[in-house]
């Protein structure tokens, strides 16, 4: 489980950084068309991967681990969850976005990566 819990943590920046930078990118693909296209939803899609694989470490170590289970705060879960859930309607609500769906993953992004940040200042706390 140590392996895990570093993988977590690193994993932790890399994929806030990642989900920053992409919301960035949706926000300028919104605005000036020539940035739209496939490269945008190839960033979008491996965004949110990244920070699906850091939720479902969390889940591993919180299911394995009974010491990191008690040691974690329980807000740290709970942004976990709820970047899990905002995945999940982003994707829910992309048909009534339709011609704005740059500007729906744009600031997703940016509110995924939010969370994220949250959810580690919880822990170095």
């Amino acid at each position: 489980m140590t392996t895990v819990f570093d993988i977590h943590h690193a994993w932790g920046y890399v994929s806030i950084v990642v989900n920053g930078l992409a919301g960035l990118y949706c926000l300028v693909a919104w605005r000036w068309s020539r940035f739209r296209g496939k490269p945008v939803w190839v960033v979008t899609t491996v965004a949110e991967v990244a920070i699906l694989v850091q939720v479902l470490l969390g889940t591993i170590l919180v299911a394995g681990d009974e010491s990191y289970r008690k040691s974690v705060p329980r807000f740290h879960m709970f942004y976990g969850f709820v970047i899990f859930l905002t995945i999940g309607l982003l994707y829910q609500y992309r048909d009534q976005m339709r011609g704005r769906l740059e500007l729906l993953y744009g600031l997703g992004g940016l509110f995924i990566m939010g969370l994220g940040i949250r959810a580690v200042l919880q822990v170095s706390a």
